[in-house]
């Protein structure tokens, strides 16, 4: 007997909590399907889309690296956010069964934020470490929630390309990765009514990766410090920022946030959000 599913692919995809943050919520809903985690190469996207699109059960897919670009082509259309963002992590059957895609990352990246972002604030500011496809969607995101961006990245030209893309509500500055790893003596300002946050969206200091290397003189007093590497959860980056007096918020809250909105698009409610202590509970055991 066949049931409804949905999956993630990527390439690796061993690695993926989102398996086990689905399950976790269908089982809590006493929903009767499945969500696997599907090996899926640049080469193989074509193929693997077509034969999903002709499998009723097969109600959607989220998308991880490398692949957040390479599906566009495949799909009948691509909505906001991913649009202007440029990366889908998420495709899903619509009308007729046409292929549409969009992006849950940057409402995902924003949710542990929502608290914050309702005050008012003077002026705003990120330093984003990262100009990937998870720096692209998180860019996007702050850029419409009225932040100034200091984008940093380890080629100029990729964190520059990056600000082109975004709604020019503000001025935003390119910077190389390297500034952030020395000390500094820079007297920061008074940031009362202000909102800092410094936000790892690289893989940097995920497991198997090089170390990030950031000098926490770089972030005003008062700064958010935002890491979403989910591997290791406690990351050195987050751990330099808990020992420097700053507030932290790790991988799994974005990661939770953005697999909450697919969960209603893949299985037609909202997920228990009330169990959150209990899956991460069972995520990081």
């Amino acid at each position: 007997m066949t049931m409804p599913f949905a999956e993630v692919i990527g390439d690796p995809i061993s690695q993926s909590k989102s398996p086990a943050i689905h399950r976790f919520w269908l089982e809590k809903l006493g929903i009767e399907a499945d969500y696997r985690a599907s090996r899926v190469s640049e080469a193989d996207v074509a193929d693997y889309l077509a034969e999903r699109q002709a499998d009723p059960d097969w109600r959607g897919c989220n998308v991880t690296m490398p692949l957040k670009q390479k599906v566009q082509p495949h799909l009948s259309s691509v909505e906001e956010p991913a649009t202007s963002i440029g990366a889908v992590n998420t495709i899903y059957p619509a009308f007729d069964r046409l292929l549409a895609g969009t992006n849950t990352d940057a409402a995902g990246f924003l949710e542990p934020l929502t608290k914050h972002l309702q005050a008012p604030h003077l002026f705003r500011m990120a330093r984003i470490l990262g100009a990937g496809g998870a720096a692209r969607a998180i860019a996007h995101a702050l850029a419409r929630e009225n932040f100034t961006l200091v984008i940093a990245a380890r080629r100029l030209e990729q964190a520059a390309d990056l600000i082109a893309s975004l709604p020019q509500t503000t001025q935003h500055h390119a910077v190389s990765l390297d500034h952030f790893a020395q000390t500094t003596d820079f007297a920061f300002d008074d940031r009362q009514g202000l909102l800092d946050l410094v936000i790892n969206a690289s893989p940097l200091g995920m497991r198997g990766k090089s170390p990030l290397v950031f000098d926490w003189s770089h972030a005003p007093p008062g700064a958010i410090a935002y890491d979403i590497v989910t591997d290791p959860l406690e990351t050195d980056f987050l751990r330099a920022a808990r020992e420097a007096g700053h507030e932290t918020i790790d991988g799994l809250a974005m990661l939770i946030g953005q697999a909450a909105e697919a969960f209603r698009l893949f299985f037609g409610s909202p997920p228990p959000r009330q169990h959150d202590d209990e899956l991460r509970a069972l995520l990081t055991a």
